[in-house]
């Protein structure tokens, strides 16, 4: 088999999901495969130089290059960004945690396969794989749903459809919330959810406020955490 000679790389760099030490979350290797990179694509350049700091890359910022990717990006520009994509080795960074799960990154991570970039994923802590992983709940079939619609009246009627899928497909539902809107949230779970249904609450994973706990409906009825402004993973099991 010929070996495919790629042009250049785009990276998947993690990033923090919480302000505590990066070297609790991110392997070394990683560290200095971000440390050789001099341009980045990002959802949010602020957010990504704190980042950068944090991990005391090498280079100082004004040395860096950047360019934004968001869910304001015209499809145009994003295509436009094929031409920095080739100009050299490339980092691809969300807000948090992993790129392309809940943000704009797949275009990216598309252009570069059309264009023979090399794509390689980085490891780091992903809050929704996390939250799986200490849930106890499904773990062989699961579906990660994103956000839940913002109306009351059309977030619960979600809700309820997402149980139904799961009790009839034995399967783990998962989905996030604007961390203002979290309570909101959770009051119309209660609500809509029956009594024997499974709610995993993950708020502030690997943070040093990190709460990871399993219920029924019932039982959360008795008491809920406040993680209103808190990020939070929340896991549904029929």
């Amino acid at each position: 088999m010929k070996r495919n000679t790629y042009m250049k790389v785009l990276y998947l760099v993690p990033t923090l999901i919480s302000n505590d030490t990066y070297n609790y979350v991110l392997p070394q290797n990683v560290v200095s495969v971000i440390h050789g990179l001099q341009q980045f694509i990002v959802e949010d350049i602020r957010t990504v130089r704190r980042f950068l700091s944090k991990i005391q890359h090498p280079q100082k910022m004004e040395n860096l290059t950047f360019r934004e990717l968001n869910e304001h990006t015209p499809d145009c520009e994003i295509f436009n960004l094929v031409s920095f994509l080739l100009e050299a080795d490339t980092g691809l960074l969300s807000e948090a945690g992993v790129p392309c799960v809940a943000d704009p990154g797949a275009a990216i991570v598309r252009l570069a396969h059309d264009n023979n970039i090399k794509v390689v994923p980085l490891v780091g802590p992903s809050s929704m794989l996390m939250a799986l992983m200490a849930s106890g709940l499904n773990g062989q079939s699961f579906a990660f749903l994103g956000y839940l619609p913002v109306k009351k009246k059309e977030r619960q009627d979600r809700l309820r459809e997402l149980e139904r899928h799961s009790a009839n497909e034995k399967q783990t539902q998962i989905f996030i919330e604007t961390p203002y809107r979290n309570m909101q949230l959770l009051e119309d779970i209660l609500i809509c959810c029956r009594l024997s249904t499974m709610l995993t609450i993950a708020a502030d994973i690997t943070g040093t406020g990190e709460y990871i706990k399993t219920q029924t409906i019932k039982q959360w009825r008795k008491h809920l955490p406040q993680i209103n402004k808190i990020p939070a993973v929340f896991l549904l099991q029929a």
